[in-house]
């Protein structure tokens, strides 16, 4: 079903790398609203909404409403550029959306049921998650917030490829609409591999050695039996 995640912005009369920096001291993050044959139109949003919203899964995979005083228009995030290293979120780019169009959108795999599987019962295998998200292409009013993955029959050497995810109805992977060699594995479980060191030449020639020694003293060790045995 389509989300109904709201956020809140205001419109902006300034432009330029000066004016984002004023905004952004003032706790404003500057962004942008384009697409669907719509003027763009330049917004800002408060800093600390917008780092809450951005801490859910759903705030990149989402169609969003988002108030522009007063006005609400449902949008996708589209880009956005945050700090080098801090928690400073410091430009966003949303995209219109076309409630009869079809869009494109990265969504969320939810992995269920991994540690009840028989692979993930079983020691020394190793269950990789190949894919954290599929591209699917849907109506808004259709788009998932995450998709389900079941693991609960998951058994050593199995593989699980994108066209064995169960999709919601109306919601197509945009790959494998390119074709069947584009259906890639989404989860594999396989046994951990024990790598053994080889010897190296100085341990080979040390047991080499040991064992001469070892069968010298034998040697000798029956010598001296046999000349006992003489006397």
């Amino acid at each position: 079903m389509a989300s109904t995640h709201k956020i809140t912005a205001t419109r902006r009369s300034d432009a330029g790398k000066g004016a984002s920096r004023r905004l952004r001291r003032a706790g404003q993050v500057p962004g942008i609203l384009y697409g669907n044959n719509i003027d763009p139109l330049n917004i800002q949003l408060n800093h600390e909404d917008l780092i809450l919203a951005a801490k859910n899964e759903w705030f990149f995979s989402s169609v969003l409403d988002l108030d522009v005083e007063g006005e609400m228009q449902r949008v996708l995030v589209r880009d956005w550029q945050v700090h080098p290293y801090k928690q400073h979120m410091l430009h966003m780019d949303f995209l219109r959306i076309d409630e009869n169009a079809e869009i494109n959108v990265n969504v969320p795999l939810h992995f269920l049921n991994q540690d009840e599987s028989p692979a993930g019962k079983a020691s020394g295998v190793v269950i990789s998650h190949n894919m954290t998200e599929v591209e699917v292409a849907c109506l808004s009013k259709d788009l998932p917030e995450y998709i389900d993955v079941d693991l609960s029959n998951l058994e050593e050497g199995d593989l699980i490829h994108l066209s064995e995810v169960k999709l919601p109805e109306g919601v197509e992977s945009v790959a494998l609409r390119q074709g069947e060699e584009y259906d890639q594995p989404v989860v594999s479980a396989h046994a951990m591999k024990v790598e053994v060191e080889p010897e190296t030449e100085a341990e080979t020639g040390e047991s080499a050695e040991g064992e001469a020694e070892s069968t010298e003293g034998k040697a000798a060790d029956d010598a001296d039996e046999s000349g006992k045995d003489e006397d």
